[in-house]
């Protein structure tokens, strides 16, 4: 059996060509849908891995090195399959989609929410998801996520224990509550 274990990461930016590859697999499996990348005009094809990496790369680099707090990965042996950052420093930060009326030090942001699709149905974003919120609670926050809500991922956290507090600009605000 394959061990599963969830791992942070002390310095992200040194897994970044390691999580390029793995969120084309996730932008693959999702059919181009996640990463949604909706800041580019033409979209790469779910076979373009180059033309992914151009786009992504760098959006990628400054989230890990400018944004994320801290950063875990769900590893399945050695391979990545899951991911979660958390966002709990808000100050100083180019946080432009997060409203104001949560931008508070008791704010903590779930964000790069990711299983690889391939890997659906395991239970690993259900693991993922509760050890995030839970350490967002252990450091005293309360759990977010801003999400757009076409996406899958939107009735997913409602079934988690998420509650929409808000529409903001293209994005759906919630708010964990609790179970689920």
């Amino acid at each position: 059996m394959v061990k599963v274990r969830i791992k942070r990461i002390e310095n992200p930016i040194e897994l970044k060509d390691e999580l390029v590859r793995f969120v084309f697999r996730v932008y693959q499996g999702t059919n181009g849908a996640y990463p949604a990348l909706e800041w580019v005009e033409n979209k790469p094809s779910t076979h373009d891995f180059e033309g992914f990496r151009r786009v992504y790369e760098p959006f990628l680099e400054f989230r890990l090195t400018k944004e994320f707090d801290e950063l875990y990965v769900l590893k399945e042996g050695e391979r990545i399959v899951g991911t979660v950052a958390l966002v709990y420093n808000l100050e100083g930060k180019d946080v432009w989609w997060v409203p104001g009326e949560i931008k508070g030090e008791r704010t903590g942001l779930i964000e790069f929410f990711m299983v690889d699709p391939a890997h659906k149905g395991k239970g690993y974003g259900s693991k993922l998801l509760e050890f995030a919120i839970n350490r967002l609670r252990n450091l005293g926050k309360e759990p977010y996520v801003i999400t757009f809500p076409n996406l899958e991922a939107y009735g997913y956290y409602l079934r988690k224990g998420f509650e929409k507090v808000m529409d903001y600009k293209e994005f759906v605000v919630l708010k964990y509550k609790g179970s689920g």
